[in-house]
């Protein structure tokens, strides 16, 4: 059992890299692997997801935000990630809590205390095992995402996003047993094979029978 998520703003390669170990996970490990998107992956979390983006949704306020992401979040660990882990099956996510200390905090100027309650009550608690921070510059991660249609999200301006790279350092150096942060400017299959190495180890650890 084991819980690993991947962290960083809209164009720092985050789900190529996600998708590129759910892969490498189920070659080379006869154990259930579980991919998800947060938030997303059920009815519910879905339609909210497609709620929070909408472009037409410009008046919505940070406070709404958040908690339309925890009501997302909750139904997901509740019907998916929670059991997964249960059943002992490893579980690899497009985003999870840090996002949102790292968006609504950092990047709303929401209090951190109410976001870290927020995601106690979303999750029951849950943190995963190992999170990869991919730490790109915005002038980079701009330049991958141009040719793409902005969501309300992504519309939200550059000085946003620079706070919202700074939570995410602050997250890393505070929690570096857990966060890895990597730099998201390397060749695509460079980094994956720095996850890999991260993850093969932990999984030897926890899995020896692997």
């Amino acid at each position: 059992m084991m819980f690993i998520t991947f962290e960083g703003i809209d164009g720092c390669g985050k789900s190529t890299q996600a998708k590129l170990l759910e892969e490498r996970l189920r070659a080379a490990f006869p154990t259930n692997i579980v991919f998800v998107r947060d938030p997303g992956n059920t009815g519910i979390s879905e339609s909210i997801r497609a709620l929070i983006l909408d472009n037409k949704h410009t008046a919505m306020t940070a406070r709404t935000e958040l908690l339309l992401y925890s009501a997302a979040r909750a139904q997901l660990v509740d019907t998916i990630i929670a059991p997964a882990l249960q059943s002992g099956a490893i579980v690899v996510s497009d985003r999870f809590t840090d996002s949102t200390i790292a968006y609504q905090s950092f990047g709303r100027g929401l209090p951190l205390e109410d976001i870290r309650r927020a995601n106690v009550v979303a999750t029951g608690g849950l943190i995963p095992h190992l999170t990869f921070f991919l730490d790109v510059p915005l002038a980079h991660a701009k330049e991958r995402c141009a040719s793409k249609n902005a969501d309300r999200l992504e519309n939200a301006g550059d000085e946003f996003f620079e706070r919202v790279i700074h939570g995410y350092r602050v997250l890393s150096e505070a929690e570096p047993e857990r966060v890895v942060c990597l730099d998201a400017t390397l060749e695509v299959q460079v980094l994956h094979y720095r996850i890999w190495t991260v993850v093969e180890t932990m999984i030897t650890k926890k899995l020896p029978g692997a």
